[in-house]
């Protein structure tokens, strides 16, 4: 059961307790901090909001406390997953009991300073130490976290081959934390879609693109009925600690960066599932959102996933520690490894554009390779007026249209699927859904390509793997708008990462 305590915990005192600073600290037990959600008035009006504290349970043989700042989070259970009628909810967040056993979370996401002083270097483009390490794989995080581990002294928890990574549950080493861990944390008691109740402030309350608060895509033209009116879009992370922390003490679970976990991408396990450690395969799944996303993509149920091996400029981490040891091992990957397909050296370019960006885009790719161009059509096309568009757009994404296509496309000839579309409502427009599904891309090599009025790829690789999850996701290209003077060069780079020709 929780100590009922009061506790707030800055930033620097973490980086105390870890030892970086030279001041040794404690391990803290989260129950409560000195932050309250919305107002008290409001937390005291939607009590029935709260899920009750968990019961108390027989404790394993526990690990020797470390002094490195981390909280511990008493075990319990709690419904993972949303209800079906949450707004923006996915189908892959069927709602469920999950128990947890206690853990150790780091109140803050790694910043590069952590992740340098660890490896002794920082992913590309990461300079600024005070803030949160990003474009970092799934496989440099837990690489990171062994690193972490000798660091300290500690049994480090992944063993980690070209094959596979392994899990020792037996291990006292930093790791990920698991989906259920992870949202049992952010949710910090509460059944609704943020930690801050029905709605999440983006100028006081979490980092995001601001611009696009919960609903606003039913209600773009009626905002006077959104909990939360648009705010600031800040185009970039902040340093950890920089809002409020959610009622047990945990900071930026709602955007920011979103965290790796370990859990690979896949249906949920049934009901009553102690410990759940998430699916095998080469799809591995990430939470909270970033500060690109919009705020439905930082509900405390919603799941992303990229492949293992792939990075994203919003998608960092923050370090786990089992509390006691589990005589088990987990396997990451599995037998589940994607072998390219289709007829070598046969590319393929399709795309949907509404405005000509991504047509002009395409056209300028197709300059650049050998590959056939398709352009998608419907059969019943969007209408050409803007404010329409907006609307059919957001209508057939929340009921998760699949608008027909004419195309007859002989997919099987193609090994690499070059896939271009605008970014609608921070992800693929329908038509690409439908593409996805009509075609059997197992085994091809998907590389995605985008334009984009600010929200750059969005959550848009995420919903590709998860429609085509026996497929490989390529490194994505986004475009602002139609893009710029050097956008021929962009591509030539791109197209060679991708080993297109």
């Amino acid at each position: 059961m929780h100590t009922s305590f009061r506790y707030s915990i800055s930033r620097r005192h973490f980086l105390q307790a870890a030892g970086l600073t030279g001041l040794a600290g404690t391990a803290l037990m989260v129950d409560a901090c000195t932050w309250t959600p919305r107002s008290e008035t409001n937390q005291a009006a939607n009590t029935t909001n709260q899920q009750p504290a968990p019961a108390p349970t027989p404790a394993p043989a526990a690990f020797e406390q470390t002094e490195d700042g981390m909280m511990l989070v008493e075990g319990g259970s709690f419904m993972m997953g949303s209800p079906e009628d949450e707004a923006w909810r996915g189908a892959d967040e069927t709602q469920h009991q999950v128990t947890v056993s206690s853990f150790y979370l780091s109140p803050y996401e790694a910043t590069v300073a952590d992740y340098r002083a660890a490896t002794g270097s920082a992913p590309e483009f990461q300079t600024d130490d005070t803030l949160p390490v990003a474009n970092l794989s799934w496989l440099e995080a837990v690489t990171y976290c062994n690193a972490l581990s000798a660091a300290a002294g500690l049994t480090p928890a992944y063993s980690i081959s070209e094959a596979d990574v392994t899990w020792d549950q037996s291990a006292d080493g930093y790791r990920l934390p698991t989906e259920a861990e992870w949202e049992y944390a952010c949710r910090a008691g509460t059944t609704t879609p943020f930690n801050t109740e029905t709605s999440i402030d983006p100028d006081t309350e979490a980092n995001y693109y601001g611009h696009y608060p919960y609903n606003i895509e039913q209600n773009y033209f009626s905002q006077d009925v959104l909990d939360t009116k648009p705010g600031i879009y800040r185009r970039a992370p902040v340093a950890p600690g920089s809002f409020p922390p959610n009622a047990w003490g945990f900071y930026e679970m709602h955007g920011n960066v979103g965290e790796w976990v370990w859990d690979g991408y896949g249906d949920y396990a049934a009901a009553g599932t102690t410990d759940p450690t998430g699916a095998t395969g080469v799809l591995r799944a990430y939470r909270g959102g970033g500060w690109n996303d919009f705020a439905k993509n930082l509900r405390s149920a919603y799941r992303a996933s990229l492949p293992y091996d792939q990075s994203s400029v919003s998608v960092g981490l923050r370090v786990a520690r089992s509390a006691a040891p589990v005589t088990a091992t987990v396997s990451a990957l599995g037998t589940n490894a994607v072998a390219a397909g289709g007829t070598p050296g046969k590319n393929l370019i399709v795309f949907f554009s509404w405005s000509g960006n991504t047509r002009g885009i395409a056209n300028k790719i197709h300059n650049h390779c050998e590959a056939d161009l398709v352009e998608l059509e419907l059969a019943e096309p969007y209408s050409s007026n803007y404010d329409t568009v907006l609307e059919q757009a957001q209508h057939d994404q929340n009921v998760q249209a699949r608008p027909a296509l004419l195309n007859q496309i002989d997919m099987a000839q193609y090994s690499t699927v070059m896939i271009g579309y605008p970014n609608w409502w921070a992800s693929i427009p329908m038509p690409i859904a439908s593409l996805l599904e009509q075609y059997n891309f197992a085994g091809k090599t998907i590389v995605p390509f985008c334009s984009h009025g600010g929200g750059r790829l969005g959550q848009s690789v995420s919903a590709i793997a998860k429609l085509a999850p026996s497929s490989m996701i390529g490194e994505p290209l986004d475009v602002h708008y139609s893009g710029d003077a050097g956008l021929d060069d962009e591509i030539a780079a791109w197209l060679a990462t991708n080993g297109v020709a």
